[in-house]
């Protein structure tokens, strides 16, 4: 059997055609988020983010600039940190992302290519998840304690990464309160299930047929 992860990410948003328009325009992102119709009531911090890795500091620019012109909400400028350079933008629907590269230094044009895409969930035991995770069949790619834990993604387009609740609304630069639905959906060959911190999984590969 193959290792489980991710083959998609659904966020539950008030207005998907509003919704569909922003990903294209600021991330060039269609296939790999879907989009849901939902009412469900969330507020504040809704526990996760979503971060895209590129390979350098202009094409972080490149992006946020265009998530801004589509609507989004700066949460963290673009800025030089000890790892890289990266901002935080909370796109019209309520989710955060992520912009960041572990490079310094720009290598040539700003170009709109997103290397990786890292859905990040804040959970208040880090070991407890990890555990949980493994036994459905997930592979640890890097622990680092009880802080942060990245799972191997496989062919898979999305990397799952599990960070302390606080410590990821720190990052985003967000309050860590937040009550009601998480308004989000993982799809995954290891689902149906439910996380210890309530995230929902489905099966996500198509039935087999007889």
């Amino acid at each position: 059997m193959a290792m489980a992860s991710i083959e998609s990410v659904t966020l539950d948003v008030a207005d998907p055609t509003a919704a569909n328009r922003f990903y294209t325009a600021a991330f060039g992102l269609d296939t790999q988020i879907r989009l849901r119709a939902s009412q469900a009531p969330t507020t504040g911090f809704r526990g996760f983010t979503l971060a895209l890795t590129v390979s350098q500091p202009a094409t972080v620019n490149s992006l946020i600039d265009a998530a801004l012109d589509a609507g989004a909400t700066p949460l963290k400028p673009a800025a030089k940190s000890l790892w890289g350079y990266g901002g935080v933008v909370q796109a019209p629907d309520g989710t955060i992302w992520k912009v960041a590269t572990s490079a310094k230094k720009d290598t040539g044009p700003a170009t709109r290519q997103i290397d990786e895409i890292v859905l990040l969930l804040g959970v208040a035991d880090v070991a407890a998840s990890k555990r949980f995770y493994v036994d459905q069949g997930l592979a640890v790619a890097k622990s680092f304690g009880r802080m942060y834990v990245e799972f191997a993604a496989g062919s898979s387009p999305v990397k799952l990464a599990v960070y302390r609740r606080r410590a990821l609304a720190k990052d985003a630069g967000v309050s860590p309160d937040g009550t009601g639905s998480h308004r989000l959906m993982i799809g995954g060959d290891a689902g149906p299930f439910t996380d210890p911190d309530g995230f929902a999984w489905e099966a996500a590969s198509p039935a087999p047929t007889p």
